[in-house]
């Protein structure tokens, strides 16, 4: 299997995600906290740099602006931030021996019902850089708003050594 760091970097290039990027935080928060061998991400929306993508509502219809396939990229994105915080964190993400829970929250048009299928795109992005290692439990849910108008948010816990 490559090494974490190693395809955190591959995945990163298939997204135009900047691997060096400083991860800036705004408000009262952490935006990582480690508790014994527990690791907390706060939610992550799918910014780069200052500008947030995937702007919108997921769906079909006139009221949304974001599809299918691109609201798993934005999830893919959010996992992306996630990571480059754990391991700006950590060291390497070599440290991260599992991923127990995720949960993902998409900017629902009202009949829109494929937020698992959202979640899929963080899924296969742990997966694709942990193997195993990345499969996890999560919860994907549909909700009105979410910070600066982004289409989806994940937050994450990960077990380090």
């Amino acid at each position: 299997m490559t090494h974490p760091d190693l395809a955190y970097v591959e995945l990163a290039s298939t997204h135009a995600f900047p691997v060096n990027e400083a991860i800036k935080i705004g408000g009262q928060y952490v935006p990582v906290l480690r508790d014994g061998k527990l690791l907390y991400v706060s939610g992550q929306i799918p910014r780069i740099g200052d500008q947030v993508h995937f702007v919108g509502v997921v769906g079909s219809g006139p009221d949304a602006a974001i599809d299918l396939g691109s609201a798993r990229r934005a999830a893919a994105i959010c996992t992306l931030r996630a990571l480059a915080l754990a391991k700006a964190a950590l060291g390497s993400l070599a440290d991260i021996r599992s991923v127990p829970r995720i949960s993902v929250f998409v900017r629902s048009a009202p009949d829109f019902t494929q937020q698992s299928e959202v979640a899929d795109g963080a899924s296969e992005a742990l997966y694709a850089v942990f193997g195993s290692r990345g499969v996890h439990t999560r919860t994907s849910v549909g909700v009105l708003q979410l910070p600066k108008g982004a289409a989806v948010e994940i937050d994450f816990v990960f077990g380090v050594e």
